[in-house]
């Protein structure tokens, strides 16, 4: 049996289609297409149906994928802990990371990494959905205040805060302390609870409560930050993404949600070795934030 196209067969069978493996693997179609062709030939069994929208294994495709899945992993595993120790990082890496993050940090991080690392063609991709490392082709993904989960590991690599900004010249109500509550015209997340209050911390005892009053929702915090800069209302974002209108001027600061922090998190999964390619990655985010802490560079 050809160890290459029982690969590429694993790898559209796991991606669920010839487009999608192609996608990540970065080879043709054509090329996946007729090497599982060609050992389907070699077996003399049918291992994918044609002519279906969605791709579907036969029963002897599944079993096959089923057994060989697991042995292909350890084998590819094998390959890169032999060439953990060289002292090049080279190859194709690719990142997923949330959106505001990837817009914010990214170009400084993707830059430094392709300046110190040219052998590695980097590909970093903004996006806030839930992803599987080995199913969507990733070997990191960066992830904020992530779940517990047994099939990733990684490290936290930064802490942010989330605060109340509004345009400068919006008039700040009242504070109201422990159950006094002020209101605010705001601009909140589309999935933000319609009883939701803001906390700020007010160094004493009791934190400040501000009661926001939507007059706009919107699905990004992207969006969120435009809309206050546009003087639409108050709003609570993320540290990160508001400090330069801040130090700007084009955002007026009014506290610190109350809370712990937010953590950043960069995670792989559990099965796979840190090679080196990761590593040197890690180490151009950890340098990039060596406080683990938020700091916008210098203008």
């Amino acid at each position: 049996m050809d160890l290459q196209a029982l690969s590429d067969f694993d790898l559209v069978a796991a991606h669920g289609g010839f487009g999608r493996a192609a996608r990540v693997s970065g080879r043709s179609k054509a090329t996946l297409s007729r090497r599982v062709g060609e050992l389907e030939q070699s077996l003399g069994v049918r291992l994918i149906e044609r002519g279906s929208q969605n791709l579907r294994l036969t029963d002897e495709g599944r079993a096959l994928h089923e057994r060989t899945h697991g042995l292909l992993s350890e084998i590819a595993e094998a390959g890169e802990a032999v060439v953990l120790g060289a002292s090049t990082p080279r190859g194709r890496l690719r990142v997923s990371a949330p959106v505001v993050f990837a817009h914010v940090a990214m170009p400084r991080i993707g830059a430094r990494f392709a300046l110190a690392y040219p052998e590695v063609q980097l590909e970093i991709v903004a996006e806030d959905r839930k992803v599987d490392p080995v199913e969507d082709g990733y070997d990191l993904i960066i992830r904020i205040d992530p779940s517990p989960d047994e099939r990733l590991v990684g490290r936290r690599f930064l802490n942010d805060e989330r605060l109340i900004v509004a345009p400068p010249g919006m008039p700040r109500p009242d504070r109201g302390v422990d159950e006094d509550e002020s209101t605010a015209k705001a601009v909140v997340l589309s999935a933000a609870s319609p009883t939701a209050v803001w906390r700020m911390k007010s160094g004493t005892e009791s934190d400040i409560v501000l009661r926001p009053d939507p007059v706009l929702r919107l699905s990004s915090l992207l969006m969120v930050r435009d809309a206050v800069l546009l003087g639409a209302g108050a709003a609570l974002l993320p540290k990160l993404l508001v400090t330069d209108d801040i130090e700007a001027g084009r955002l007026a600061y009014w506290g610190t949600h109350a809370g712990p922090p937010v953590e950043i998190w960069a995670l792989q999964s559990s099965r796979r070795l840190i090679g080196a390619k990761v590593r040197a990655f890690l180490e151009v985010v950890e340098k990039t934030f060596p406080e683990k802490l938020f700091v916008a560079p210098p203008l």
